[in-house]
């Protein structure tokens, strides 16, 4: 089978990329750091005795995305699992100030993400298999003040990928929303939290294991249910004067 890691170099992919890798799988490695998927993609063969294929992946990139499924699939043959794990934080302030930092949020984390992810649901929906495992945040369940644009393009993320479900859902393809909450990646680096944060190998495992299970939507680390739950039933005119 050929698994597909868009976003292929953050932490979170490498993990789940070595999981499939374990499983004996092809794995292509996409990322903008084209000589860093290289080195990936390389010590997944030397580790794991699969064939890879690293490929230069840019998500704003739209043109240029359904070239990249083709060299994917000329590479490794039809791709099976796509993982979308790509996304940018942003820095809010300066989207405040310059719509064109806020519109690069928008479109990695949205709009590349739909793009990408409609070129592979067409093709999973020939074959009539496949599964899209699409990478959102507990940023996305409701607006805060410190991150409403990485927030709403979260959100406005999650909602495709369950319109996706149900349009897939008697199709044979598998669309699964991983909500994630703090994870030890670039994002959380230098976070001052008491909420435990989990590790990309544990996250990695947790991904690998629901997609095999054919689980929807799913939090992790677990807790974080619990938490949005309470956070999503704050009501708005106090939600509004909190710093969160």
């Amino acid at each position: 089978m050929s698994v597909l890691i868009l976003g292929a170099t953050s932490p979170i992919a490498r993990a789940v990329a070595d999981e499939y890798a374990a499983a004996g799988n092809s794995i292509g490695v996409a990322a903008r750091d084209i000589e860093e998927a290289e080195r990936i993609g390389s010590d997944l063969s030397i580790r794991h005795g699969v064939s890879t294929d690293a490929l230069s992946f840019d998500a704003r990139d739209f043109d240029g995305h359904h070239r990249l499924i083709d060299d994917a699939e000329a590479a490794l043959g039809p791709v099976e699992v796509a993982l979308v794990a790509f996304g940018t934080m942003g820095d809010q302030q300066q989207s405040e100030q310059d719509f064109q930092k806020a519109r690069q949020v928008i479109d990695v984390n949205y709009t590349g993400a739909v793009s990408i992810c409609e070129i592979l649901a067409r093709r999973f929906e020939e074959r009539a298999r496949g599964s899209i495992i699409g990478i959102s945040s507990v940023a996305g369940d409701r607006g805060r003040a410190s991150n409403y644009f990485y927030g709403s393009a979260k959100g406005a993320f999650t909602l495709y990928l369950q319109g996706l479900r149900n349009r897939l859902a008697d199709r044979g393809v598998h669309v699964m929303t991983v909500k994630l909450g703090f994870v030890d990646t670039r994002m959380t680096f230098d976070l001052d939290t008491s909420i435990p944060i989990a590790s990309p190998e544990e996250t990695g495992r947790a991904i690998f294991e629901a997609e095999h299970k054919g689980v929807d939507s799913f939090y992790y680390p677990r807790f974080w249910r619990g938490i949005m739950t309470m956070i999503k039933s704050i009501p708005e005119r106090v939600f509004k004067h909190l710093s969160l």
